[in-house]
């Protein structure tokens, strides 16, 4: 029921013209081999692509696939997750690290989190999908999404 449109909605969102791309063209496009040196000094313009990406939206998820079709268990259940809380798919945008090996590794070096996917909430990094699946049994997520004002709102009783 709201998985299909979280879904259908994420990926309109994910269409945007105001969302930095990460496709074939970008910055992102290039494949590289670096050095382990190079791999620690995240470069400014790749910094800034993921400063925009985070503020393109309220929930920011970078995921290996899309969310219509997550390429991992962990990026299906940080999906799952994100459902079940009842995120507004308005309030929400996925990007596809597998798209792009240049985010893949830059997106890593930025949070200082070796793991994907990773979740933004109100450019606040929240971590990964363990993260997110404790904070989801505690009930924390709730509390801070609720907080954050990205939950869907219930219709008013008339």
């Amino acid at each position: 029921m709201f998985s299909r449109t979280l879904f259908s909605t994420v990926s309109r969102a994910a269409a945007r013209s105001a969302a930095p791309r990460f496709t074939s063209g970008s910055i992102f496009a290039a494949p590289r081999i670096l050095s382990p040196l190079q791999a620690r000094l995240l470069s400014d313009e790749t910094r800034a692509a993921i400063d925009k990406a985070i503020a393109s939206a309220p929930v920011v998820l970078f995921m290996k696939g899309t969310p219509e079709t997550p390429q991992c268990g962990f990026s299906r259940a940080t999906i799952q997750i994100l459902g079940l809380q009842g995120v507004d798919p308005k309030k929400f945008i996925a990007f596809n690290v597998l798209e792009d090996p240049e985010l893949r590794q830059g997106i890593k070096e930025y949070s200082d989190w070796p793991t994907i996917p990773q979740l933004y909430v109100d450019k606040e990094f929240i971590g990964g999908c363990d993260i997110l699946m404790s904070m989801h049994q505690s009930g924390e997520l709730a509390k801070l999404l609720e907080e954050k004002g990205v939950l869907v709102q219930a219709e008013e009783q008339q």
